[in-house]
């Protein structure tokens, strides 16, 4: 019984055939590669833990439909956790490549080794599948996979999975932290949907309708209940991974991560990009990092609203506007030297002078009252957010994932320079007021000042 949702979103996908989301669905796994991967032989690969979950239910289901194993399952130490880097890819790669084309890897993972196998088989141009062991990542049913190397870790090109496995039970059986990242994960899409509105409006990256809805659609009532996802409620955690499966299949459609990830994001990217927690046991998550940058967004949103950018003075803006030189000094000023190269580039691509920042200008002031009341009903406040994720039991707060204030307060004006997606970050950088919002949200009466430290 595959969600009438995800049936749905399938119809579009663009690499993903056929999705098993069910109770019990991991005892269908053989029928599914059989039917998707007709004459193909199998690996299996897991990790000590993936394969705990269901790892004998999964090579079973194989081998009574007939399926041929290439090799023995391969299955990575479970301990430490498995890290995300090239490395294991490399060594993923290496054990598949021998086996031949006719071999189809069928993953048992959670996010990290999704993208190791993900990853592993696009670069040998082969397909594979996956078998979820948690709610724990948006990108189950997207491509491409985030991938450490050299300590520096952005998202790889690559394939998304041809099939893919949810067995409903098992994920609600896995650890309560990846259910917490899946959770932070996706409460971003609240920010990052306002994000989308504000450049549609300003006419940079028009909405899709049919990819919005695959993913706002279902978004308020998948996160409704946040203390029944930490509590492992078995229905709560379908919604929260048929949420999350369907922002990847709504990447699939558009062909980008725009549906998926806002400013918030961008946070997480910037400590990403910047190797924070990447050596910790277990391994700081994804998700982890894009909750504390769902509040901050929610927050400069929230100040950013607070705006009278319909009477703005176009003239003033541009008179005070930096030059490129100095915008660049400044990137470089502030970026690590693994993140600088590439946020000159974003930073230096999406900033305007003269005649370009005037028309932008009057499409953000004329558009203003528009966007503000789009974005109303779109956004919750930074407070609400907080709570949210406090009932997820995920972190909200920078000081639970180590990140320092003064630190914390920088990655407001550098998460603005590493991707070219335009966000209400870009938008005050137009409009001259990043600096001015930042110091509000951590005056003693803003957002952050009156939130110095997460409660009690």
């Amino acid at each position: 019984m595959t969600s009438k949702l995800i049936e749905t979103a399938l119809k579009t996908a663009t690499e993903t055939r056929e999705i098993l989301f069910d109770h019990d669905a991991v005892s269908r796994t053989g029928e599914l590669f059989a039917r998707v991967f007709p004459g193909k032989k199998v690996l299996v690969v897991a990790d000590g833990n993936t394969y705990g979950a269901c790892g004998d239910a999964v090579v079973k289901s194989l081998k009574d439909a007939g399926v041929e194993f290439a090799a023995d399952p391969y299955i990575f130490p479970g301990t430490p956790t498995l890290y995300g880097d090239y490395d294991n890819v490399s060594k993923l790669r290496e054990v598949i490549r021998p086996l031949g084309d006719e071999t189809v890897v069928c993953s048992i993972a959670a996010g990290t080794l999704n993208d190791i196998a993900k990853l592993a088989s696009g670069e040998l141009g082969r397909e594979y599948m996956n078998v979820c062991t948690a709610a724990s990542v948006d990108g189950f049913a997207s491509f491409g996979a985030s991938i450490s190397r050299d300590g520096f870790k952005i998202t790889r090109n690559c394939p998304a999975p041809a099939a893919l496995v949810a067995d409903l039970e098992v994920m609600a059986q896995a650890p309560q932290r990846l259910t917490a990242t899946g959770y932070g994960d996706l409460i971003e899409k609240i920010p990052a949907g306002a994000d989308w509105m504000l450049a549609d409006e300003l006419g940079i990256e028009a909405i899709d309708d049919y990819v919005w809805s695959l993913v706002q659609g279902p978004l308020r009532d998948t996160l409704a209940d946040p203390k029944a996802i930490a509590a492992g409620d078995v229905d709560a955690i379908a919604k929260l991974g048929e949420g999350n499966i369907m922002s990847g299949l709504a990447m699939q459609a558009a062909q980008s991560s725009r549906p998926a990830s806002g400013a918030g994001h961008q946070f997480s990217h910037v400590w990403e990009m910047e190797g924070h927690g990447l050596d910790w046991e277990p391994p700081l998550s994804h998700g982890f990092k894009v909750g504390v940058g769902t509040v901050a967004s929610c927050a400069i949103w929230e100040e950013t609203l607070k705006l009278d950018l319909e009477n703005l003075d176009i003239e003033e803006v541009v008179a005070k506007q930096p030059t490129k030189a100095e915008v660049e000094a400044k990137v470089r000023e502030i970026q690590s030297e693994r993140i600088v190269e590439e946020a000159v580039k974003h930073t230096l691509g999406k900033h305007l002078e003269g005649d370009e920042l005037r028309e932008r200008l009057a499409k953000i002031k004329a558009a203003w009252p528009k966007i503000k009341e789009r974005v109303k009903d779109q956004l919750v406040s930074p407070e609400e957010a907080a709570r949210m994720l406090k009932d997820a039991k995920a972190p909200y707060h920078p000081e639970m994932i180590e990140i320092d204030w003064d630190r914390f307060r920088l990655t407001h004006t550098k998460a603005q320079q590493i991707r070219p997606r335009y966000t209400v970050l870009d938008v005050l950088a137009d409009v001259g007021m990043l600096d001015e919002v930042i110091e509000r949200l951590f005056a003693a009466d803003g957002y952050w000042g009156k939130h110095r430290h997460p409660e009690a």
